[in-house]
């Protein structure tokens, strides 16, 4: 038997084990076995993470330096993730399952948000308004608001850590990370290029473990200031009422139930390949999937039977294969719960048009593998179109007229994401003002960038990662006053 890779976690840029010494397994959903040993951590280890950010924030070299040598650091760090990228990108597969093509290109990708942030980081600055007060000088300064806690999901674990990190730290902020307890092990391989890169003891930490004995006390802890966390709307939910006690400023990224539009006068080669990538890739396992497939009913026919033809070509198998388009689910949990949506849908009246059950192919092996699933005959109240599956899933409801096209992409609590298949100048300008989501792409789905702001509307969560936009919500505004006049007359009258 192979024997399991420890891990140990990365406080104060120390390695150590948790303080229960207790570990925990990291499964791989290929082989359907474990491969690592995580440590399992309690709220002794956040309170020493929190505290080693707390006092690397408030004293020793990481508040002293300039604004520019924390670029520095932030590019030395883009450096080394671009170094290591391959090997990363392997770890990340092994513990999520997902594409070594996706996970690499990610990887590879990744060091543009330390070095976009690196070069923001001495850009920050503040005003000087022009007050109405005699003998009065005012201006503004832009503060990092404190001790930040990440916490991050099992889907692409470093990228989602990555549009946390490189703006709090670009700010001056520091930060306790918190992994999913099914991909822990990227985390760790990552801090280890941290202290590699020479950030100071304390400015980054990562404690692993399960959620009531980490992310819990991690986000009531009253010396953290903020909260930015990607994940499920429940946890998100939990997060803002913890958080509630001490006021602390939150970034929410959490589900969607995305809706991607197919006008009629789409060319619908584009519509059919974009919308199997919306939904197929990732397996689903993604808050922006567009699970949702509103098709025009001129369409409805064609587009159906081309849309499940190439459904259906998809090659499943070992996700370290390049040459694999569809991967295992990440989670034993997560493969039952897509298996149970398939029967609400089928209980529900919706016609199964492909798959609709764990994948019984020889290069599936052992793993977690779901069929591409494509459902017809689907009304927009049923539970398939309205909650969020996360997984390869997708119903395909027809519409009449623009007028319905907008009303069913509303009608959902969620507003991440959506899109758009159309050859009209027109549809292309009006559907993203008349759609209710943070995202709306024209003929393309899923294209993100470290120059473009990401966020949801309604439950879908609150602020926005990415951009400059992103580095605000790490900052805080402090207003100056100076006087330079004389004593006033009455103390007791406001100036």
């Amino acid at each position: 038997m192979t024997e399991l890779k420890s891990y140990r976690i990365f406080i104060d840029n120390e390695w150590r084990n948790s303080a229960s010494g207790e570990v925990f397994e990291s499964w791989n959903p290929f082989t359907d076995k474990p491969w690592a040993l995580i440590p399992k951590c309690d709220m002794r280890d956040v309170d020493d993470a929190v505290e080693a950010a707390h006092r690397a924030f408030h004293s020793g070299p990481w508040p002293q330096m300039t604004a520019t040598e924390r670029g520095h650091l932030l590019r030395r760090l883009g450096d080394l993730i671009a170094r290591d990228a391959e090997k990363l990108a392997a770890t990340e597969v092994r513990d999520n399952g997902k594409l070594i093509a996706e996970m690499g290109a990610q990887l590879r990708y990744l060091p543009q948000w330390l070095y976009f942030y690196a070069g923001l980081a001495d850009k920050i600055d503040g005003s000087v308004p022009p007050i109405d007060k005699p003998q009065m000088f005012t201006y503004t300064r832009r503060e990092p608001v404190g001790v930040v806690a990440a916490i991050t999901p099992w889907n692409s674990p470093l990228m989602l850590t990555a549009w946390k990190l490189a703006p709090a730290l670009a700010a001056g902020c520091t930060l306790v990370i918190k992994p999913s307890e099914h991909t822990s092990a990227s985390m760790l391989d990552f801090a280890a290029l941290v202290a590699e890169a020479g950030f100071p003891p304390g400015v980054v930490n990562v404690v692993t473990g399960f959620g009531a004995d980490v992310g819990d006390p991690l986000t009531r802890h009253p010396k953290v200031a903020k909260v930015a966390f990607t994940g499920g709307e429940a946890t998100g939910r939990r997060i803002v009422e913890a958080s509630a006690s001490t006021f602390k400023h939150l970034t929410l990224e959490l589900g969607g139930k995305s809706a991607q539009i197919v006008f009629p006068d789409a060319d619908l080669g584009s519509a059919v390949s974009g919308a199997v990538s919306g939904i197929f890739a990732a397996t689903g396992q993604t808050c922006i999937a567009g699970s949702r497939l509103l098709v025009h009913d001129s369409l409805l026919d064609e587009f159906s039977a081309r849309f499940v033809d190439l459904a259906r070509s998809a090659r499943m198998g070992d996700p370290m294969d390049p040459r694999t388009q569809v991967g295992p689910v990440t989670t034993r949990p997560q493969f039952d719960r897509i298996l149970s949506y398939i029967d609400i849908a089928k209980g529900e009246g919706a016609d199964c048009l492909l798959g609709g059950a764990a994948a019984q192919r020889p290069e599936c092996g052992q793993g977690w593998f779901i069929e591409p699933t494509v459902f017809g005959e689907v009304s927009n109240a049923m539970r398939i179109a309205r909650e969020e599956v996360f997984g390869p899933v997708v119903s395909i409801i027809p519409f009449h007229d623009d007028e319905e096209a907008f009303a069913i992409a509303n009608d959902t609590d969620y507003g991440l994401a959506a899109g758009v298949w159309t050859q009209s100048f027109a549809r292309a300008f009006e559907a993203p003002k008349r759609l209710q989501a943070g995202t709306v792409w024209v003929n393309t789905y899923r294209a993100v960038s470290y120059l473009a702001p990401f966020g949801g509307m309604k439950t879908s969560g609150l602020g926005r990662e990415n951009g400059v936009e992103a580095i605000n919500q790490y900052l805080e505004t402090k207003t100056v006053w100076m006087s330079w006049g004389e004593t006033p007359a009455n103390p007791f009258v406001m100036r």
